[in-house]
Parts: C-alpha cells; sequence; structure tokens
C-alpha cells in the first residue's frame, strides 16, 4: 500500500486518533463525591469569586483549541469542517506528543467571519489557548485579528504564524552558513496568501530589510489593487526599488527564495540568476516550486522544502508546540511579535556548531530538545512583553 491508502487503513482502524482520558480515579463513594458532586461545589464557588483560578482549578492551563472552518486544509482546499476533522485531530496529536500539551478539535460550519469570531469567542474560557487552523486567506487576517482582540488568550494561526517561525529559523542559519549578513540578503517570497505575508513579516523582526512578495500577477508593488489589508499593509515596506515583472525577474540577483505557491513554477535558470550561495525553501506540496535536486544542480547552496523525505524540513511542528507550552506555562494573554522571534531564534539554536551545514539548517521535528528550548525562549520573552500573567516554571 501507499501512504494515503496505510492512512485510510489505519483511520478506520483507530476510529479517531483522540481519547479522553481522566487523571482521578473514582472507584469509590468519597472518591465521586470529591472529584463530583457535593464536593465540586466548592472549586465552582471559588471560581466565581476569582475567575483566574480556572487556571488552578481546571484543565484550561494546559488546554488548546484547535479551530477550523474547513476552508484551506492541507492542499485539499475548501473540503468543509466535517472532512477537516482527521487533520485537526492530528494536530491535537502532534501538540501532546511534541509538547504534552492537551488539545481539542473543534470544526465551525461558518464562513462568516464575524459569525465565526462570535462562536468562538463564546467558548474560549474553556481553553488557556486558540489555534486557528487551516483557513483561507483574507478571511484568515480578519478571524485572528477580531477573535484577539475579543478574548484574552493567545490566538495564533499557525498556517501564518507557525511556518513563518520555521522559515526565518532557518534563514537565520543558511545566512550564518553563507557568512551572509540578514540585512544584507534580498528575500523573495512567492505566495501572497497567509503564509507569505506572515513570512514577510517575520523576516522583518529579524533584520531582513529588503523583500520582494509574489502574488498571481506578479512582483507586488505599493499602490497594486490587493487582496487583503493585511498585503497592502505589507507592500508598504517590501520592493523597495520597485521591481516589476514576474518570478524570473525577481529571483535576478537574489539571495533567497521561499516558495509558499504552486508546483515548479522555479526553473534551473532561475536559480542560475541568483547570488552566489543562495538559499532555496520550495515549500508548495507535496510537489514542490523546484525539486532540490534540480536546485542543487543549477548552484543553490542550501535547499528546503514541505517534505519529510528531503533535508531542512520546513515543519510548522518544530514552533507551534514549543510556543503553546511557553505562552501557557506563563498565562499569556497573545502571542507577541518578541515571543515569536524568540521562538525562531530558539530553533536555530537547536542546530549545533558541529550540526550545521547546507543539509542540516533546521532541527529534526524529533529532537526532544526543540519543544523544551522553545518554551522556554517563549515564555520569557512574554515576560519581557508584559503579556504573561504568572512567572515561569522554566
Amino acid at each position: 500500500m501507499d501512504i494515503m491508502e496505510k492512512a485510510l487503513a489505519a483511520h478506520l482502524e483507530w476510529g479517531g486518533k483522540l481519547d479522553v482520558i481522566s487523571r482521578v480515579s473514582i472507584k469509590d463513594q468519597e472518591a465521586l463525591s470529591i472529584a463530583y458532586t457535593p464536593g465540586v461545589a466548592r472549586p465552582c464557588l471559588e471560581i466565581q469569586k476569582n475567575p483566574s483560578l480556572s487556571y488552578d482549578l481546571t484543565s484550561r492551563n494546559n488546554l488548546v483549541a484547535v479551530i477550523t472552518d474547513g476552508t484551506a486544509v492541507l492542499g485539499l482546499g475548501d473540503i468543509g469542517p466535517l472532512a477537516s476533522m482527521p487533520v485537526m485531530e492530528g494536530k491535537c496529536a502532534l501538540f501532546r506528543e511534541f509538547a504534552g500539551v492537551n488539545a481539542i478539535p473543534l470544526c465551525v460550519n461558518s464562513k462568516d467571519p464575524d459569525e465565526f469570531v462570535h462562536a468562538v469567542s463564546l467558548i474560549a474560557g474553556s481553553f488557556g489557548g486558540i489555534n486557528l487552523e487551516d483557513i483561507s486567506a483574507p478571511r484568515c487576517f480578519e478571524i485572528e485579528q477580531k477573535l484577539q482582540a475579543a478574548v484574552d488568550i493567545p490566538v495564533f494561526h499557525d498556517d501564518q504564524h507557525g511556518t513563518a517561525v520555521v522559515t526565518a529559523a532557518a534563514m537565520m542559519n543558511a545566512a550564518k552558513l553563507a557568512g551572509k549578513q540578514l540585512s544584507d540578503l534580498r528575500v523573495v517570497i512567492n505566495g501572497a496568501g497567509a503564509a507569505g505575508v506572515a513570512i514577510a513579516n517575520m523576516l522583518f523582526t529579524i533584520g531582513v530589510e529588503d523583500i520582494l512578495v509574489l502574488n498571481s500577477k506578479g512582483i507586488v508593488c505599493e499602490g497594486d489593487k490587493l487582496s487583503s489589508e493585511a498585503l497592502t499593509e505589507l507592500s508598504k515596506r517590501t520592493n523597495r526599488d520597485h521591481v516589476r515583472g514576474g518570478l524570473a525577474e525577481a529571483l535576478n540577483g537574489a539571495d533567497a527564495f521561499i516558495g509558499v505557491s504552486k508546483p515548479n513554477l522555479v526553473t534551473q535558470d532561475m536559480v542560475k540568476s541568483m547570488r552566489e550561495k543562495a538559499f532555496v525553501f520550495a515549500m508548495a506540496n507535496p510537489v514542490p516550486e523546484i525539486m532540490p535536486e534540480d536546485a542543487l544542480a543549477a548552484g543553490a547552496y542550501v535547499v528546503g522544502t514541505g517534505r519529510s523525505d528531503f533535508p531542512n524540513q520546513i515543519n510548522n511542528v518544530l514552533a507551534f508546540p514549543g510556543i503553546f507550552k511557553g505562552a501557557l506555562s506563563v498565562r499569556a494573554s497573545r502571542i507577541t511579535e518578541g515571543m515569536k522571534h524568540a521562538a525562531a531564534m530558539a530553533i536555530a539554536g537547536c542546530v549545533s556548531e558541529n550540526e550545521l551545514s547546507p543539509e542540516c539548517v533546521i532541527p529534526n521535528p524529533f529532537g526532544e530538545q526543540v519543544s523544551a528550548s522553545v518554551a522556554e525562549a517563549v515564555a520569557a520573552a512574554a515576560i519581557t512583553d508584559g503579556v504573561a500573567r504568572i512567572c515561569s516554571d522554566h
């Protein structure tokens, strides 16, 4: 069987990837009275008097909601909330496996941003954080912004910010390896949706100054009629030389390519036109914008993809478990730019000097230290940025 057939057979066998397991044993009358009625009334009343005690007296201190509307699922597109459940369950399993964070999948059957925000805000008090997943652009920008304004717990759209954090970490290490300064790089981002916009903003945060972003019409320039307010704002900071044209024009003389778009858009001639020791992060899945062997043959120095069967996988699992673990550990009210920057630096730092090479600018997702390092860095940044409500245990 190929991997698709194996996955279907496994899901039929599992009947779902999640279980709810009680932390308490209820084997006699006293245990029942303490865990449930009448004893449970006391913690209820304490929370009524002081709502912040909900973190101490319930599971919300380590509980994330993974929420989608099913409009942009893993390259499958708008398949709807019900069909997206296997992905949401998988994301919850990753939270638990990589960071010990509990997560619950929730699928909202609405494409109206305000209705989505209202529904989620009504249940937000049950959780310590909200991970938005697989929501199409430009709606995802509006939903994240409005929802964060409506609740006092972190709201994090992983397709935007998780991808951006890991890409930034790879860029840091690639520049270090090549002996280039981040501020000297010209970076081309093909794809102006949720991930592309977030990656550009994250790269500015880490010190990159010269970025070109392309949408389906070509290089984005200030003044263009664009698909979202987020992209319009970004256009004011990118393309400082007002370059016009398509991908070939953009890549001519560039140091780095980041693809969050479609397969087979980059040619070897385009890679050859880039500067010496160029980086190519072609992350379209399952077929990248250019295959790694072709990019390397054309002279690319560092090549990464979104796939696990090639070196330098740009994988969100390096970021989101540790980011939420750190945010939860200090009961953060939001995730700041400083917290995301700290996460990127922590991920980059998990590749030692001895390990750093063109085939290894990003750590293996199964490295035990990654999630812990990210969590510690994020918690410290939350305290520095003033969004932590308690001190971290880290």
